[in-house]
C-alpha cells in the first residue's frame, strides 16, 4: 500500500483532514489507507514549505507534480530505442513475406540487450492499437451520401443456359440517418453504376449535397492524398443532379465508415436471407433485395431511438435537394458491320445482336445505353434490343432470320407435348394416332419428322378428314404416317362402310384360334 499511488481526491482529503487537526491514525482509518502511505504523501506536501491551504487551491496538474514527482517511472532505455523503430517496422510488415519474427531477429542482431520476442510483440501490439484510434464524426443531415461496392456478389440463374450469373452489389448510405439503399447490378461498368445511383436517388426522393465514393475506377480518374480528378462521366452525372463529388483517400476505408459498416450489415440482413433462394432474372433478385432492405431500414436500433426510416423521414428527407426532371442517361455510339450470321457485335460486351438478314455486309451505327441497343443504317433504325452483358452470347429476334433458319430454329422447340396439344385441337382420334407414333421409337426425337408429316397432312386435307382418317387407321393393326397418307389419298376416310381388311388378320381354317394358347 505504501508504494501504490493514490487519487488526487484522496490527496486533497488528506490535506483537509490534516488542516482540521485530525491525527494521522484517524486520517488513515477514515480514508482506508495505510498509515505509512498517509505519512509519505504528507511529507511530500509539507516539504514544499507552502501552507496547506495554499496547496489545496492548486489545480490537479500542479499538485500532482508535487506528490508524484518521485514516483514517476523512468522510461526503459530499451523501449526508447524500440519506439523509434516502430514506423520502420510498420512499413516493413506491409511487404510480402516479412514477419514479426524476422524483424525481431534483425532488431536483436543490432541490439543484443534488447527485448525478448514476446516483449517485442507486446510493445508492437500496443503501438498498433494506438495508431488505430478512431475519431467520432458528427454528420449533418442531407450533407453526404456514401457509396461503395460490396466485396461479395449475389447471383441469379439464366433460364436458357442454366448459367449462374454473378452480380456486383451497390450499397449507398446516408451517414446522418443510416438510411440505406442496396441493389444488384448487371455489371460494374460505368453505365450500370450511374444508372444504379440514379435509382438510389429516386429511392431517396432527393439529392444530398455531396457524394462520397471509394477509389472506384468508374468514378475516380486520379486520386491521391491531396488531389482528386473524376471521370468525365462522373462529372456529367454530378452536374445533372447538382451535387458535389468527393472520394476517400486510397486504401483509407475509414474515410467512409458508415457505408463500410452497412456493407457488413447488408451481409447479415440481406445476403444471408437470400442464400437458399433461387432467382431467374436480375429483376427477381432486386425485388427480393428490396423486400429485405425495407426490413433493414424499418428495424429499431438497439442502442438508439427509432429506426433508419424514422430518422430519414423525420429529419433528413426534407433537406435533400429536389430531383431533376429526368434521370441521367448515358448514350454511347460505335460502328459495326453486319456479319454473314446477320448479327452485329457490340465490342464493349462482346455480345452479338441480330438485324434483318437483308442487311448482311452493310455498315451500321450502334447507339446504346445501360438498357437498350439500337442499330441504325443512316437515319433508319433497323433493330432494337434489350442490352445483354453476357460475353460471347447472341440475342436474336425471329423476324430477322431467313425463312430456312427460322424453320430450323422452330424445330429446336419440338417435344411430345407440342405435337399432342396440336393433335388434341384436331380431335381425340388424332391425339391417339400421335401417341402411337411418338411411342414407336426408342428415341422419341426420331419420331418428330413423322409427326411433322402428319401435321402437314392435317393442314392439306383439313381437320375433319384427318380425324376421320385417324379413326379408320386405328381399326387396323398398324398405324403410321404412310397408312394415314394412303387413306387420305384414296379417299378411304370418306367410305365409312368399307372395312380395312388390309390391316386385319384374315379368317382361315388353317389358323388356330385362341383356345390353342390357353
Amino acid at each position: 500500500m505504501a508504494n501504490k499511488s493514490i487519487t488526487m481526491v484522496q490527496i486533497r482529503r488528506i490535506l483537509q483532514l490534516h488542516l482540521s487537526g485530525s491525527s494521522k491514525f484517524y486520517i488513515s482509518k477514515t480514508l482506508g489507507l495505510h498509515r505509512k502511505t498517509v505519512l509519505t504523501y504528507l511529507d511530500k506536501l509539507l516539504s514544499t514549505g507552502k501552507p496547506l491551504d495554499y496547496l489545496l487551491k492548486l489545480d490537479d496538474g500542479t499538485l500532482a507534480g508535487i506528490v508524484y514527482s518521485q514516483s514517476i517511472p523512468q522510461a526503459d532505455a530499451r523501449f526508447v530505442v524500440l519506439e523509434k523503430m516502430f514506423p520502420y517496422i510498420k512499413q516493413e510488415l506491409g511487404k510480402t513475406g516479412v514477419t514479426r519474427k524476422l524483424l525481431w531477429e534483425e532488431y536483436k542482431s543490432q541490439h543484443p540487450q534488447g527485448y525478448s520476442y514476446t516483449q517485442f510483440c507486446e510493445h508492437l501490439v500496443q503501438f498498433q492499437k494506438r495508431n488505430k484510434a478512431t475519431m467520432h464524426f458528427e454528420h449533418q443531415p442531407a450533407e453526404y451520401l456514401q457509396i461503395d461496392f460490396a466485396g461479395k456478389q449475389l447471383s441469379y440463374i439464366d433460364k436458357q443456359t442454366g448459367e449462374i450469373i454473378s452480380c456486383p452489389v451497390l450499397v449507398c448510405t446516408l451517414p446522418y440517418s443510416n438510411y440505406t439503399y442496396v441493389e444488384a447490378l448487371a455489371c460494374a461498368k460505368q453505365e450500370e453504376l450511374f444508372a444504379g445511383m440514379n435509382r438510389c436517388l429516386e429511392f431517396l426522393g432527393g439529392v444530398p449535397k455531396n457524394i462520397l465514393s471509394g477509389n472506384m475506377k468508374q468514378y475516380v480518374k486520379k486520386n491521391d492524398r491531396y488531389e482528386f480528378a473524376f471521370q468525365e462521366l462522373a462529372e456529367q452525372w454530378s452536374v445533372h443532379y447538382n451535387t458535389n463529388l468527393d472520394a476517400a483517400r486510397p486504401r483509407k476505408p475509414k474515410d467512409k465508415p458508415t457505408v463500410e459498416n452497412h456493407v457488413y450489415i447488408s451481409y447479415l440482413r440481406i445476403f444471408s436471407k437470400l442464400r437458399n433462394l433461387e432467382f431467374y432474372s436480375l429483376k427477381e433478385l432486386n425485388h427480393a433485395i428490396l423486400g429485405f432492405l425495407g426490413e433493414l431500414n424499418n428495424a429499431r436500433f438497439q442502442k438508439l431511438k427509432g429506426s433508419r426510416t424514422e430518422g430519414f423521414l423525420g429529419r433528413e428527407k426534407s433537406l435533400l435537394r429536389p430531383l431533376p426532371d429526368g434521370p441521367f442517361n448515358v448514350k454511347r455510339t460505335t460502328q459495326a458491320k453486319v456479319q454473314m450470321n446477320y448479327h452485329v457485335i457490340l465490342g464493349e460486351d462482346r455480345h452479338q445482336y441480330s438485324v434483318p438478314y437483308q442487311y448482311i455486309g452493310k455498315q451500321t451505327k450502334i447507339i446504346y445505353d445501360h438498357q437498350s441497343v439500337e442499330v441504325y443504317i443512316g437515319l433508319e433504325r433497323i433493330a432494337i434490343h434489350q442490352r445483354d452483358y453476357r460475353k460471347n452470347f447472341y440475342t436474336t429476334q425471329a423476324g430477322h432470320m431467313p425463312e430456312k433458319h427460322l424453320r430450323y430454329q422452330q424445330t429446336r422447340g419440338w417435344d411430345a407435348d407440342y405435337f399432342l396439344k396440336m393433335a388434341l385441337k384436331i380431335g381425340p382420334k388424332s391425339e391417339e394416332v400421335f401417341k402411337v407414333v411418338l411411342a414407336s421409337k426408342d428415341f422419341i426425337e426420331q419420331t418428330y419428322k413423322a409427326c411433322l408429316g402428319l401435321k402437314s397432312l392435317s393442314e392439306k386435307y383439313q381437320h375433319q378428314r384427318f380425324e376421320a382418317a385417324c379413326k379408320r387407321a386405328l381399326q387396323g393393326s398398324k398405324v403410321n404416317y404412310g397408312v394415314i397418307k394412303r387413306i387420305l389419298e384414296n379417299n378411304l376416310d370418306k367410305d365409312e362402310s368399307q372395312q380395312l381388311s388390309l390391316f386385319r388378320v384374315p379368317k382361315h381354317g388353317n389358323i388356330r384360334g385362341p383356345m390353342f394358347y390357353n
